[in-house]
């Protein structure tokens, strides 16, 4: 028992109340802690399929502006490329995953029209736009893919702080006060031992007592 703990019925009582807070909370932690490793293995599962999609787009848009170059030449595809006024970006939000704040990364001005490249259309054919089209999608496509492995990584230290806590709470927290309010109602138990004996014995010499008055007087 912690030396600071003083063996009375009011720290018992106090021991219970926390013992019973503890015991709620370790609840309360272990359901976040499975409901957060369920959103984490969907979550991985959807980086993973994400994953797949941006290389197998990444392979098909290279290919088109391998068309796109042999049609035009380097130095139309590499001109053109240079004369976009609409930069592309990402906006940055937080959003909340069961109680965890994962950055929500949003793509600017990655998918435009014709008019928004910058480049002629006149001077243009539909491989190029394709090609074009295609690395927009696929740049759209890898922007999602960085706020998914984001999130993975928020939740998985999440799910090991919550784990770390429910752990304390279970192998450490519980098992303390438990010990301590096994001390102190071993410690008041003897206590009520000592006084009832102490009654008891008190009870008899006082009889005793008396007992030995009346054969006097007789």
């Amino acid at each position: 028992m912690n030396e600071g703990v003083k063996p009375t019925r009011m720290e018992l009582l106090n021991c219970k109340q926390q013992l019973a807070m503890a015991e709620k909370g370790h609840e309360i932690l272990k359901q976040k802690r499975d409901a957060l490793v369920m959103e984490f293995m969907k979550t991985i599962k959807k980086a993973k399929n994400l994953r797949g999609e941006v290389n197998s787009e990444t392979v098909a848009a290279h290919r088109k502006l391998a068309v796109a170059r042999s049609t035009h030449g380097d130095l139309f595809v590499e001109a053109s490329a240079m004369q976009s006024n609409a930069i592309p970006g990402v906006n940055v939000r937080p959003k909340n995953i069961m109680g965890v704040s994962i950055p929500l990364i949003e793509a600017v001005n990655v998918k435009r029209n014709l008019l928004e490249r910058g480049y002629s259309v006149h001077g243009s054919t539909a491989a190029f736009d394709e090609a074009t089209t295609a690395f927009e999608n696929t740049l759209q496509k890898i922007v999602y893919l960085a706020e998914t492995e984001t999130s993975i990584k928020r939740l998985l230290a999440e799910i090991e702080q919550t784990n770390r806590r429910v752990n304390a709470l279970e192998y450490n927290i519980q098992p303390a006060l438990r010990q301590t309010i096994r001390h102190i109602s071993d410690h008041l138990n003897r206590l009520e031992s000592e006084r009832f004996f102490a009654l008891k014995l008190t009870k008899a010499r006082i009889e005793n007592a008396e007992k030995e008055a009346q054969e006097a007087g007789s």
